[in-house]
């Protein structure tokens, strides 16, 4: 309830639970109704309009264009990336594969060497603290880390994309894609650094897994995912340079495509009644030519008789 009278200005009591005012009578809920109901109109109307304002800026982020739309699939793409093997290191012992699921490499996948980590990661610092953090373990744990961060600044670009809508021409996707680009040429020099410290240690342990003899290096999928990475760099610079349309065009062109569909329905409803009526009239025709059929029949039957 409001704390003063809308009509003479008494102030209300936490007790003045009546709909009237003491002291002049008004009701207050429905006081200057109709003046409020304009208020809560022109509201809703702005409301509507920030709304559809936001929404425009929205679908032409996304789709606006055939670029943004090359944008969108080209930001997702470089998943494809992390799946495929960045590096490996392979020994008379175990193996391991810097791919996802190991159907590229043989031996421990990368989700192997996860489990094994978070399962006892103190292990893996000791490994590391033996070869005084210089070594294969060392420089493999590494080149994961940046991969992983890596896979991260790829992701936050894509979404930034999806944040950023309000502000078409943001630059925020190419720094987190050149943070990215930039993560996977470190994370290819440590696993570069791990295939040629791993021989001049002729045994040790990678955590839980034994190795003999070891040797290995990056892989093709490195190029792979560095390729893609750049490839939806270029296309959210292109994005950025390209002209965007301001919230007004947008606006003016949801009102002629509003405009065209109601003029289009107009159409096609006058098309409807159209038909309707000469149904109608075909109608009536029909029942008019059997009415004089049956009349002509009836009239030929007096005749004969």
């Amino acid at each position: 309830m409001a704390s003063t009278c809308p009509n003479c200005g008494r102030k209300l009591k936490w007790y003045d639970v009546k709909a009237e005012c003491k002291s002049c009578g008004v009701s207050i809920p429905n006081f200057n109704w109709e003046a409020r109901l304009e208020e809560d109109a022109a509201l809703a109307e702005k409301k509507f309009a920030s709304f559809y304002r936001t929404l425009n800026m929205f679908a032409y982020s996304l789709w606006g264009t055939k670029l943004r739309i090359a944008r969108i699939i080209l930001s997702f793409i470089p998943i494809i990336g992390f799946i495929v093997p960045w590096a490996a290191l392979k020994s008379n012992g175990e193996s391991i594969g810097i791919d996802v699921i190991g159907i590229f490499t043989d031996g421990k996948s990368l989700i192997d060497v996860f489990k094994s980590f978070f399962g006892n990661s103190g292990l893996y610092f000791q490994n590391m603290a033996y070869e005084n953090y210089s070594g294969p373990v060392t420089y493999t744990m590494l080149g994961i880390l940046f991969m992983v961060l890596c896979l991260l600044m790829a992701v936050i670009a894509f979404f930034m994309i999806l944040f950023t809508n309000k502000h078409p021409k943001s630059k925020l996707m190419v720094i987190f894609d050149c943070l990215s680009i930039a993560c996977a040429v470190v994370s290819g020099v440590m696993f570069t650094l791990a295939g040629k410290t791993a021989p001049a240690e002729t045994a040790f342990n990678f955590g839980d897994f034994p190795m003999l003899n070891a040797s290995g290096g990056i892989m093709w999928g490195i190029f792979v995912a560095i390729a893609l990475l750049t490839v939806a760099l270029v296309a959210n610079i292109l994005v950025a340079k390209a002209p965007a349309k301001s919230h007004e065009q947008l606006e003016e062109e949801r009102l002629a495509r509003k405009a065209a569909k109601e003029e289009k329905e107009r159409l096609a409803e006058i098309e409807k009644e159209k038909a309707r009526l000469e149904a109608e009239k075909k109608a009536e025709e029909e029942q008019k030519r059997i009415v004089e059929e049956a009349r002509a029949k009836l009239a030929k039957n007096k005749d004969k008789e």
